[in-house]
């Protein structure tokens, strides 16, 4: 019996030391946590920089043909032949299709012996450019001419034998009336020449315009450029106004490019536009030439349109290009490493160095250049940022490393 409460008596001292000896350490251990906790973090911090770079308008726009033309026939007639095809290049006055100048050739014949017969009748030779013609010298005015002439002869001479009582009223009234017909004659005779002279002017226009008619059958490409259509073949009969195919312009381009409101302000024409296209490596360079005098109501976009050097045919209209406007040489901009830029929920903020501890600071990114970011609004110049904050918020006391 005194052994069983000696064990037990050992046993109770002995969970006695045990439970002071676990209290003794876990006092122990709550300083250190507390101590740890409120030790300042060591961060790597840059100052915000500033930074001169060119401001630039970044957006996407495509590239169009500048003079795009449908060919067509300015004659009716039957397609004899055609010089082009899809992809061809053609240069400004090359001939691309032709009609058949058959009909074309007879009608110039016609109009030529309609020319000289007009010619001859005024009393010209049939052939030559020179139309200038007395009318008093014409067959058919001096002829009325001279029917006058003899009129007045004899009514002179009625006058007199009238005054010596030796023809009768009648008679001379007879001889006034053929002067007057005679007069009347000469001036219609005035008036034929006159008519004639319209005639030939009118059988000249008929013949140019035969002329004209006849080079009409051969179709010239009125543009240095390429076809991008083919519309017609040979012996196809075409109306007047068929188009037999479209030709573009490829050299310069036109690249049009729709800019949001708020920076189409600052672009102007003369400025500098570089652009990439899909499949291509290579920087294309061209200048704004024209904007548009709208802003569309639908997107709130301004169309600005520059023009792009495309001597050898690389560019294609209809591609898609992706463009940068330089509307400023040189502007100051603050940046920071790409780093230390937090983004959450579509916040953007860094993390400032102020009297030992972090601050959130929220900021506007804009331009990424190389492995600094632009900050368009929210920071200044100098300001200590966190450039690799991690887990780091916003109220932690923090210590700078060297």
């Amino acid at each position: 019996m005194f052994s069983r409460v000696l064990i037990l008596g050992v046993a109770a001292l002995a969970l006695g030391l045990s439970g002071c000896s676990g209290g003794g350490t876990v006092g122990a251990q709550e300083p250190k946590a507390n101590a740890l906790a409120a030790a300042p973090r060591e961060v790597k911090v840059t100052p915000a920089a500033e930074r001169t770079v060119a401001r630039t308008v970044s957006a996407t726009g495509t590239l169009a043909a500048d003079e795009q033309v449908v060919l067509g026939t300015k004659v009716a007639g039957r397609l004899a032949e055609i010089t082009v095809d899809l992809g061809s290049r053609v240069r400004r006055g090359q001939m691309v299709g032709k009609l058949d100048q058959s009909d074309f050739k007879l009608r110039v014949e016609q109009s030529e012996a309609a020319l000289q017969q007009a010619r001859v009748r005024l009393g010209l030779p049939p052939t030559g450019s020179d139309e200038r013609v007395d009318p008093e010298k014409t067959a058919i005015v001096r002829q009325a001419r001279a029917m006058l002439e003899d009129a007045r002869l004899i009514r002179d001479r009625s006058v007199k034998l009238m005054e010596m009582e030796l023809i009768a009223r009648a008679q001379l009234d007879s001889v006034e009336a053929s002067l007057q017909v005679a007069e009347a004659r000469y001036q219609d005779a005035l008036e034929e020449v006159r008519n004639r002279q319209a005639i030939i002017a009118q059988r000249r226009s008929e013949l140019e315009l035969a002329r004209q008619q006849l080079a009409d059958t051969v179709i010239a490409s009125p543009l240095d450029g390429a076809v991008s259509f083919k519309q017609a073949s040979i012996g196809e009969y075409l109306p007047a106004g068929t188009p037999i195919a479209t030709l573009v312009r490829v050299h310069p381009l036109r690249l049009r490019v729709p800019v949001p409101e708020r920076e189409g302000a600052g672009v102007r024409a003369g400025h500098a536009v570089t652009l990439t296209v899909e499949g291509d490596p290579t920087v294309y360079r061209g200048r704004v030439v024209r904007l548009s005098p709208i802003v569309q109501e639908q997107n709130r976009t301004l169309m600005v349109e520059a023009e792009v050097p495309n001597e050898r045919a690389f560019l294609r209209p209809g591609s898609f290009a992706r463009v940068d406007i330089l509307t400023e040489v040189s502007q100051p901009v603050v940046t920071v490493p790409a780093s230390a830029v937090i983004v959450f929920a579509g916040v953007e903020k860094v993390l400032v160095v102020r009297a030992g501890k972090t601050a959130e600071v929220r900021v506007t990114t804009g331009r990424r250049l190389g492995e600094d970011v632009e900050i368009v609004d929210g920071l200044k110049k100098g300001e200590q940022i966190v450039t690799r904050p991690g887990n780091l918020t916003g109220g932690q006391s923090v210590k700078v490393a060297p």
